[in-house]
Order: structure tokens, then sequence, then C-alpha cells
């Protein structure tokens, strides 16, 4: 696959690049453009970037990043057997655990919620680090939810972190789960609470938790490029004011036939 003229390759984060250095100069190289056009279109283009991630595959399935980037974009397409696939071959090659929440997330992508759960309970989560924890915690939400459960995932989110006033980089994605797993449970006044807590954490505005709240106030957004209505309410008028002319000019012929 083409690789643009900007990319470089040395874009990539210091411990993948340090991954790489087992591989010849040449192929590290180009295994980094790769793993460089992965993270670039894993959001706006999921194909695009589930594409270079088989190429850096082909070319370095022994390294545990390239394995992960491989997880990630399949994940994004919602090839979750594929992922968990990609993202256990990367645990088992670096050791790490990190993965383990994402990995929990793929068993609910392919329907098995219970599996989740006791991934949640799993000795592994005692050792992730605070955002891990987090979106572990996210996960089995998510899993009762799948399940049925609205009451015990909305107990599963209550935790110090929620209640917390200190924003961190999961704080909106938290505070919006509440709030939207509230709404399902049918505590709206509860859930617009939450939904505008999640509102004041979203500073990079990683939820719509705005739209959310400004439907549950029954505010309605028009789109301002859309001037379809506009004009013809324009041209609505324009035909009355043409008729109403007319009609005057009607009357005026009939008035001056009376006086002849």
């Amino acid at each position: 696959m083409p690789i643009p003229e900007d990319v470089t390759g040395d874009e990539i984060d210091k411990d993948v690049r340090q991954e790489l250095q087992s591989l010849p100069k040449t192929l590290a190289e180009d295994v980094a453009k790769n793993l460089v056009m992965v993270a670039r279109l894993i959001d706006e283009d999921p194909e695009g970037a589930y594409g270079y991630s088989k190429v850096a595959l082909r070319l370095a399935s022994r390294v545990a990043a390239v394995r992960e980037a491989a997880g990630f974009a399949a994940y994004a397409n919602q090839k979750y057997s594929e992922a968990l696939a990609e993202f256990r071959a990367a645990r088992r090659m670096s050791g790490s655990v990190e993965l383990w929440p994402v990995m929990a997330d793929c068993e609910r992508g392919l329907g098995r919620p219970e599996k989740a759960l006791d991934m949640a309970g799993a000795p592994e989560v005692h050792k992730l680090d605070k955002a891990g924890q987090v979106e572990m915690r996210l996960v089995a939400a998510g899993a009762r939810r799948d399940m049925g459960q609205l009451d015990a995932a909305i107990v599963t989110l209550q935790s110090p972190e929620l209640a917390s006033n200190a924003v961190q980089p999961w704080t909106a994605r938290l505070r919006y789960a509440y709030a939207d797993a509230l709404l399902a449970a049918g505590r709206d006044g509860e859930a617009r609470e939450w939904f505008a807590k999640a509102v004041e954490a979203d500073r990079d505005g990683s939820t719509d938790a705005s739209d959310r709240l400004a439907e549950l106030d029954g505010v309605e957004f028009v789109d301002a490029l859309d001037t379809s209505e506009t004009e013809a309410a324009g041209d609505g008028e324009a035909a009355k004011a043409s008729e109403e002319d007319a009609e005057d000019g009607d009357q005026d012929v009939d008035q001056d036939g009376d006086q002849d």
C-alpha cells in the first residue's frame, strides 16, 4: 500500500521504535511507516488502517507492537475474533497486561459478556494502572447491560473515580457511561445531571455528552447549511406577494372600467 511522502517512520513511539531495532534497518523503517499509517487512519478510515496493519503484520509478525497494532485495527473494524487473537499474541510476546480490558471487550463483541465479566474479576486487573482499571470497569458495566442487568451496570460504575471532582483522561467517558446507564434505567433526572458533569470533563470532545444533554432538555438543532426549507419558505412568500400584486392590478382595472 502507498505511503505518503511526509511519513518517515520516526513518528512512532520510542518504545515501539526500540522493539523494531531487532529487525534489519530497512525492514524496520518499512514496518514503522506502516504502523504510522495505522495510527493516522484508525479513527477516520478504519478499513485503510486495517490494510496497513496487514502489511506490517506480513513484514514483522514476531514484533509485539505490530501484533498490537493489528489487533486495534481489527477491533476498529469490528473483527473481534481476529482482534482478540492478535491481542493475545501481543500479550504473550510482551508479558504486559495492559491489553486486558480491550481483550475483554472483544469477548463482548463476540457475544460472550459472561466471559468479559470473568476477566473483570481476574487477578490481571489488579496489575493494571488506574486508567486500565477504569477501562475494565467500563467494559464490565457494558457486559452487565448486554445481559439486561441495568441496575448492576449502574452499581459497577459507582466508584471513587466517578465520585472524584478531579478530571482525568477517563473522567468524561466514565461519567458518560454512568449517565447513559441511568437513562436506560429510566432515571432521567439523574442522567441529565451526569451528562452535564460529563460535558464539564469532556475537554477534547471525546463523547457526544453535550448532544445527549441537549436532547434531554428538548433542544432541537437546525443545520445551518441546510437552506432548502428557508428557500422554500422564501419562494412561497414571493409567490404569495405576486398573487396579491396581481389581485391589486385586477381591482385597479375593474375600478377604471367602472369609471368609464
